[in-house]
């Protein structure tokens, strides 16, 4: 079993030089290849890449097309049965790509999996999620009722942020940071690769609605994890742009999945306005 690692690199060189060092260093009990995808950096020269480690896949992009254009280029050029995406700013701290693949090898009706992803100060990340639906919405706003379940109960009912990535669970979708693909699941993607309609935020969730399609499940798996920066303090800086662009995507979704009907108004009602007021508080609290 060969897991073919895609890292995508836009003006991230020493991020991208340590997290490419963490999979040298962590990964022992499975064979693998890294691909470093440049998306047209204007920091230093995608060539500096080989220079620091001869031994890696450089495919140098002529444009920035975004996530899924970067990581498709790098499959494009995979030899592995399994495809890791895994973000420049995530590092390995044990063997995470040996333990996930080793699960993922064992449960074959899974497609992708995820690991337990944690900040460096050690929170836990939310990267098991459930779509978006106006009955999560709608429970959501009365948490205080829902922290009367078991634990348990409720994080596998909800995940997000209910969730601590304790135990393994099926869940809807996962992030793109640590996204471990089933080459037969990839090839059962409309055209065999990655969508790239969106060149950036729910391109993850939209490939996991079309696995779904395929019959496939997405898993977190709470045997390893791995650390990533997540890249908040850019977010943050976008301010209203980021949040407006956040709510469009999940809108759009939200209407591939269950189209334009009342259930659809109803959810961009309530959705819109729990937006609004999580981003005040942000502005509020200084965050």
């Amino acid at each position: 079993m060969l897991v073919s690692v895609v890292i995508v690199n836009y003006n991230t060189f020493a991020l991208t030089c340590a997290c490419i060092e963490t999979v040298l260093r962590q990964t022992q009990s499975v064979a693998y290849e890294i691909i470093v995808v440049d998306n047209a950096s204007t920091e230093r020269p995608a060539a500096d890449f080989k220079i620091a480690f001869p031994k890696i896949k450089l495919v140098a992009c002529y444009e920035n097309g975004g996530f899924a254009k970067g990581n498709n280029a790098g499959i494009a050029v995979a030899e592995g049965d399994l495809i890791l995406l895994f973000n420049s700013d995530a590092f390995l701290e044990e063997d995470a790509i040996g333990k996930a693949a080793d699960y993922l090898r064992s449960h074959p009706k899974l497609g992708v999996l995820t690991v337990r992803l944690r900040y460096p100060d050690g929170r836990v990340q939310h990267y098991a999620r459930r779509y978006k639906a106006l009955k999560y919405e709608l429970l959501d706003l009365i948490r205080p009722l829902l922290y009367l379940l078991p634990y348990r109960r409720r994080a596998a009912l909800m995940l997000n942020q209910y969730y601590k990535g304790d135990f393994d669970v099926l869940c809807d979708w996962v992030g793109g940071a640590f996204m471990l693909l089933r080459r037969e699941a990839l090839d059962s993607l409309p055209e065999g690769r990655l969508d790239e309609r969106y060149f950036m935020y729910g391109e993850d969730q939209l490939w996991c609605m079309q696995l779904h399609s395929q019959g496939w499940q997405i898993g977190c798996f709470a045997g390893t994890e791995a650390i990533h920066l997540e890249g908040g303090s850019e977010r943050r800086s976008k301010g209203k742009r980021w949040n407006g662009l956040l709510l469009k995507r999940e809108l759009e979704l939200y209407r591939l999945r269950w189209g334009t009907g009342l259930q659809y108004w109803t959810f961009t009602g309530v959705f819109t306005v729990k937006r609004a007021i999580a981003f005040a508080l942000l502005k509020v609290l200084g965050k």
